[in-house]
């Protein structure tokens, strides 16, 4: 049974930081494509940012220069480094492992910036 697990989360600062992290109880986690989504209250979930199995990087234009998306395929885990987060970074974060039709979703982490 797979499992994708997200940890990490917590109340931050606005300006501070905070790392992500998700572990996927997968078989060759290293061909899996891995993501990470947020969802705020009244809003659908989003694309944060995702790495493919060779690496590219690709991120919402409101995280750009801030979070970072990174990956360790001997821990079968996927990281988010936060950066100067804002307000509007609130939300609950999901991590999701992809590989052809199939799709494992974590039940998230929460993130709640604030002063």
């Amino acid at each position: 049974q797979v499992q994708v697990v997200e940890s990490g989360g917590g109340l931050v600062q606005p300006g501070g930081s905070l790392r992500l992290s998700c572990i996927a109880s997968v078989s060759a986690f290293s061909l899996y494509a891995m993501g990470w989504y947020r969802q705020a209250p009244g809003k659908q979930r989003e694309l944060v940012a995702g790495i493919t199995s060779g690496g590219s990087t690709n991120y919402a234009d409101s995280v750009k220069g801030r979070f970072t998306i990174s990956r360790d395929n001997f821990k079968n885990t996927v990281y988010l480094q936060m950066n100067s987060v804002k307000p509007e970074d609130t939300a609950v974060y999901y991590c999701c492992a992809r590989r052809g039709p199939s799709n494992y979703w974590g039940q998230g982490t929460q993130v709640t910036v604030s002063s």
